[in-house]
């Protein structure tokens, strides 16, 4: 069975009207619809921000942003940070690619190829980032993403962790289409997001996002390893599954952001500009639980890859 979206042509999503908070504490609605204000929300959120050392946030989401992320599966935010963070935030980004910080345990990596030593990377990606560059965790973006987390998934929405992909000039391989949740333990369910930032323009030239509105609410997607290589990390969805005719780029302003669902399917086309794409991903949302259906990925179970057997050596 093909899974169609309709027949509207490819087109440029767009960010709706955004409440910008300057030295406020954050109020949190008690669920999208609501008016209720419960000040132990509030409370939670100022104590996962004080733990963390990060700034006060400085946006609250409208109604419409909230009631449209539920209906559509992402949500183009058009500032996150500002222009001086995000500065700071590609020096230490490129720092750490530069170095290869936490190939040897696993955490860094090429998503779209084999992985081997001395080979070019076609999409070099680096989980955990904040584990080998902490300053990262004190950031007004972690400090917003989990503000806006908070009202799109419960106020008890947490960091759920991260991870920077990096599109090399000129060659930078695509992220196919996929659903996160595929990459995920298959024991649980989630209602969780991720925030997809880019350290400079995002542009469909260079691999901004491209979202297929409402495809949050299907089930996990058969996936495959990219290429049908079990050397490869990086998942692809089973394309003759899915009508790709509605899908909507959005295209972002350096410190811009997306957020989209952890079910939504998501593409980044190849890096055919002068200049890298970086971008660096969060993940927050509410607590996992254990499905009362159980289910298997046997795309991830038959995965061989030079990243687990680095992992597995430590």
């Amino acid at each position: 069975m093909i899974v169609t979206f309709g027949n509207v042509q490819p087109r440029l999503g767009r960010g709706l009207p955004f409440v910008a908070v300057t030295a406020k504490p954050l109020r949190n609605k008690c669920e999208p619809g609501s008016d209720c204000q419960n000040s132990s929300e509030t409370a939670r959120s100022r104590r996962n921000i004080e733990k963390n050392n990060m700034p006060e946030p400085t946006i609250k989401l409208t109604q419409d942003q909230i009631d449209f992320f539920h209906r559509e599966g992402y949500l183009v935010i058009p500032a996150i940070t500002t222009a001086e963070e995000v500065a700071r935030i590609r020096e230490i980004y490129d720092e750490l690619f530069a170095k290869q910080a936490g190939r040897a345990e696993g955490n860094q990596f090429d998503l779209a190829g084999a992985d081997e030593e001395g080979a070019t990377a076609a999409l070099p990606q680096i989980l955990m980032p904040v584990k080998y560059a902490p300053e990262l965790a004190h950031t007004l973006y972690r400090a917003n993403a989990l503000a806006i987390s908070q009202q799109l998934f419960g106020a008890a929405s947490s960091y759920k962790g991260e991870h920077a992909i990096f599109k090399p000039a000129h060659y930078g391989a695509e992220t196919p289409w996929h659903q996160d949740e595929a990459y995920w333990n298959p024991e649980l369910d989630y209602n969780e997001g991720s925030f997809w930032m880019p350290l400079q323009e995002a542009t469909p030239e260079n691999g901004c996002m491209y979202f297929i509105p409402g495809s949050h609410r299907l089930e996990v997607l058969p996936h495959h390893s990219i290429n049908h290589d079990p050397r490869i990390h990086g998942l692809e969805v089973d394309m003759s599954l899915v009508d790709l005719s509605q899908a909507i780029a959005c295209p972002l302003p350096p410190g811009g952001a997306t957020v989209h669902a952890s079910r939504t399917l998501h593409y980044t086309p190849p890096n055919r500009s002068a200049i890298p794409r970086r971008a660096y991903i969060l993940g927050f949302g509410a607590a996992q639980k254990k499905r009362a259906t159980p289910r298997r990925f046997h795309w991830n179970e038959i995965k061989q890859t030079a990243r687990e057997q680095r992992a597995q050596s430590k």
